[in-house]
């Protein structure tokens, strides 16, 4: 789990490399629960709601630049 103080820390770049490496875990463990080799079931909510944090703290970063525009 990520914390929010740490991802506000990072560049608009890095965190658009975050949520894609985060998508692409997120459909890593669709197919394994779909296959029935998902052994730790709590990581799809993490990524989840990991997804939401950093897109939330992006929409955050970009208001406020067009703010202080």
């Amino acid at each position: 789990m990520t914390k929010a103080s740490d991802i506000r820390t990072k560049t608009s770049d890095e965190l658009q490399d975050q949520l894609l490496g985060l998508k692409k875990e997120q459909f890593n463990l669709r197919f394994q629960r779909a296959t029935g080799q998902l052994e730790n079931t709590a990581r799809v909510r993490q990524v989840r709601r990991d997804i939401a944090r950093t897109k939330t703290i992006q929409a955050q970063k970009a208001a406020s630049a067009a703010k202080a525009k």
